[in-house]
């Protein structure tokens, strides 16, 4: 396919499932469009985007190697990328830069460190359970993304980062539209930013001024103790990536979940039973609902040779993983099904390697507390619309539902 038949992404993404076979029958790698008009090629299959990802001539700084970078300042359509690709934090930074950034935060997120947090989580799930159970006493359908999916791992995230109450609910609505990928206007992309500053640096200087036992207050003193190692550009674009990453894939990991299981009920009884596992069911969730369809940007540092393609240097990748969970040359010609029973749990929905989400051992943990918790208390629980009801949440980036509607059948 010639580079000038770019194929534009679905900025709705209404139909991930659907769009990702498009591309796949197209090649390996396919030009796209990102909204805006922004050119990348889009790997399509599971080998592929592994083997981008892990390969060390692919970058995350575009400053350094996008070829295209001088224009986002000229293009004002392209404005809603530098959210993304821009700012300085591990997610945009490139060989040391980006092994300091981690060191800094990937400490507050082992397995070590969230098994402590279990406790919390626990508690935190049943107190929204019971406010879930009053709401839906009457038999009225509750959104369990509103009551559940969305305030357990925000408040969470809230207190290891010690953002104080009257500014979660702001950092909540950033990381909204940081995600919305539906409205692409300069002017969006310029609230998105002017709030990046007045509500992450609200935090900070909360912090300086009142410092606790906080993840916050912990990357305030590196800053200012030890100057070279973060500075304040990276301090509050590092707080920025923890808040998003820190719920905005449990949010839709454990709705998923919930959805996928109440559309499956041979499988929701298999479970029940013990057949299989929680862990499976959050694992297949993942690969197959993958929390983050598809992440922009990396970046060409030289020429890459994939099939009979090549990516020039400098050009941009969008890293793919719903289109890798769903690839039939690895999983099968079933891939595209929902089957916990699968046991497969190679899926790159967390990234592999240097660039494994850090968050991942919370967002499991938090999931794995959640989702047993809520179809206990509730045995009838069902769906209270119709599945070709739910919406999609407005974006290519982020893989969820807008509301999940349930009954809780007490």
């Amino acid at each position: 396919m010639p580079v000038t038949d770019r194929i534009p992404l679905d900025p709705f993404g209404t139909d991930i499932v659907a769009e990702s076979a498009r591309l796949r029958a197209l090649g390996p790698v396919v030009p796209v469009e990102l909204p805006g008009a922004i050119p990348a090629w889009a790997p399509t299959g599971y080998d592929v985007l592994k083997e981008l990802i892990l390969d060390p001539l692919v970058s995350k700084d575009a400053r350094r190697h996008w070829r295209l970078w001088p224009q986002t300042g000229e293009r004002p359509a392209w404005s809603w990328i530098v959210t993304w690709v821009g700012l300085v934090n591990m997610l945009s930074a490139y060989g040391p830069d980006h092994t300091r950034l981690r060191k800094l935060v990937a400490p507050s997120f082992t397995h070590r460190r969230t098994e402590v947090l279990r406790p919390r989580v626990a508690a935190i799930t049943t107190e929204l359970l019971d406010a879930l159970a009053a709401e839906g006493a009457d038999g009225r359908a509750v959104d369990l993304r509103a009551g559940l999916a969305h305030p357990l791992p925000m408040r969470l995230i809230c207190e290891l980062l010690g953002v104080p109450e009257e500014l979660s609910e702001d950092a909540a609505r950033l990381i909204a539209d940081i995600f919305d990928t539906s409205d692409a206007s300069p002017e969006r992309a310029a609230s998105v930013q002017e709030r990046i500053g007045t509500v992450l640096g609200a935090l900070i200087a909360h912090r300086r001024k009142d410092p606790g036992d906080d993840l916050t207050t912990e990357l305030i003193r590196v800053r200012d103790e030890d100057g070279d190692r973060l500075c304040d550009e990276e301090l509050l674009h590092t707080l920025l990536l923890v808040v998003g990453a820190g719920f905005e894939t449990t949010v839709n990991l454990i709705g998923n979940a919930v959805v996928a299981l109440l559309t499956h009920p041979a499988q929701l009884a298999a479970v029940r039973s013990g057949r299989v596992g929680w862990g499976a069911v959050v694992e297949e969730t993942l690969r197959v609902h993958p929390s983050i369809a598809a992440l922009p940007l990396r970046f060409a540092v030289a020429d890459l040779k994939v099939g009979e393609v090549t990516i020039p240097a400098g050009d941009a990748i969008i890293t793919t993983y719903a289109c890798a969970g769903l690839d039939p040359a690895h999983y099968g010609p079933d891939a595209a099904g929902f089957d916990a029973a699968r046991g497969t749990d190679d899926h790159l929905a967390f990234g592999i390697g240097v660039h494994r989400c850090i968050g991942a051992p919370l967002a499991r943990m938090e999931a794995l507390t959640a989702l047993p918790a809520l179809f206990d208390r509730f045995p009838g629980l069902r769906l209270g619309v119709g599945a070709d009801e739910l919406r999609h949440v407005p974006s290519f980036i982020a893989h969820g539902w807008q509301e999940v509607p349930v009954r809780l059948g007490t």
